[in-house]
């Protein structure tokens, strides 16, 4: 009997212990995060409220089309980053920097003066350049026209201009690069690389 007394008595303990911990308050209002816009605008974060208030009307979301359109005008500069997306050029670019891993960037329709490519993955389809800078592993760049002048430090980039390019600086390993009007001078250092 005494045990059982004593084991009802500490289960009573426990209990209230326990019973101690829980705390029940007022419920709290719950948000919801949404993921970002395809224009990589932050969508609004939606919590409840006691009171009804009126929201401005917000502007039309634009298409997933123009989320990557980039204008240079007349000779400004513009810059393509991030990961994973695709960027549309138009304009007269004085340069174009372009910074990331898996890029797809179409400047077509851009006249590019100095083109500045920075990361892996990355692909460009330009008019034509002047200069063109890359700096990465596993890029392809095409020109419908030709290059002044490439510069190539990394592996495996493949770069094709339809034109000549008169001068070629290639560092790394298994690049490429092609020109049908061919090649001026180059300078190449590492293994496995293709000029013509």
């Amino acid at each position: 009997m005494n045990r059982r007394l004593l084991a009802l008595s500490g289960v009573a303990a426990l209990t209230a212990l326990l019973a101690g911990c829980i705390f029940v308050g007022a419920p709290r209002p719950v948000g919801s995060r949404l993921p970002p816009s395809p224009d990589g605008q932050v969508a609004q974060t939606a919590t409840p409220s006691s009171t009804a208030t009126p929201l401005a009307p917000s502007p039309a979301a634009s298409s997933a089309t123009d989320a990557g359109a980039l204008d240079c005008g007349d000779g400004g500069s513009q810059i393509a980053s991030g990961a994973d997306r695709s960027f549309r050029v138009t304009g007269t670019c004085a340069e174009l920097t372009v910074a990331g891993s898996a890029l797809t960037v179409d400047a077509s329709a851009a006249t590019v003066g100095t083109l500045r490519i920075s990361g892996d993955r990355i692909r460009v389809q330009v008019a034509g350049a002047d200069e063109v800078i890359v700096q990465g592993d596993d890029g392809v760049v095409t020109s419908a026209a030709g290059i002044g002048r490439i510069e190539i430090t990394g592996d495996r980039t493949t770069t094709e201009a339809v034109s000549g390019i008169p001068s070629v600086t290639v560092r790394g390993h298994d690049n490429v690069v092609r020109s049908g009007g061919g090649v001026g001078s180059a300078v190449v250092a590492g293994s496995g690389n293709e000029i013509r």
